[in-house]
């Protein structure tokens, strides 16, 4: 990729800035992207070419974290079907859930900025799924 096709924060920035999200440069190539009609808040980072979507659903004891919840997380018929969870450490023994999604950017062409709009977007909608599934389980998502 040469410097002229490799895509940079600030594209991304003002792309979700067109498109109406709110958006804060964080500095280190992550943005906070706040969807403006739901309130939804994303952490947006940029690796290389590849875009990574963030949003964080609930921070738990880490004895809430039973083997049942994570079959949950990890079953194919969970109603998340384009975004994947992980876990964080956070601080005094608590596990961190978010929900993430990502896509790999070329040259911040018309496919690029379709891609990124897209993964927000997926990244939203299995944010409800996943809302649902924790709060069965998990207090307070």
């Amino acid at each position: 990729m040469t410097l002229s096709e490799t895509s940079t924060i600030a594209q991304v920035h003002h792309l979700l800035a067109e498109k109406g999200y709110e958006v804060t440069d964080l500095g280190a190539d992550v943005l906070r992207v706040r969807h403006v009609e739901n309130g939804v808040t994303l952490q947006v980072a940029l690796e290389g070419n590849v875009l990574f979507l963030t949003v964080a659903l609930i921070t738990v004891a880490e004895e809430q974290l039973t083997s049942d919840l994570m079959k949950m997380m990890l079953a194919a018929d969970n109603g998340v079907s384009t975004s994947s969870f992980q876990l964080y450490s956070a601080t005094e023994g608590k596990i961190a859930i978010t929900l993430n999604n990502f896509c790999t950017l070329q040259n911040m062409g018309e496919e690029d900025k379709d891609d990124i709009l897209s993964s927000a977007g997926y990244l939203l909608a299995d944010l409800v799924a996943a809302r649902t599934l924790l709060s069965g389980t998990l207090a307070g998502v």
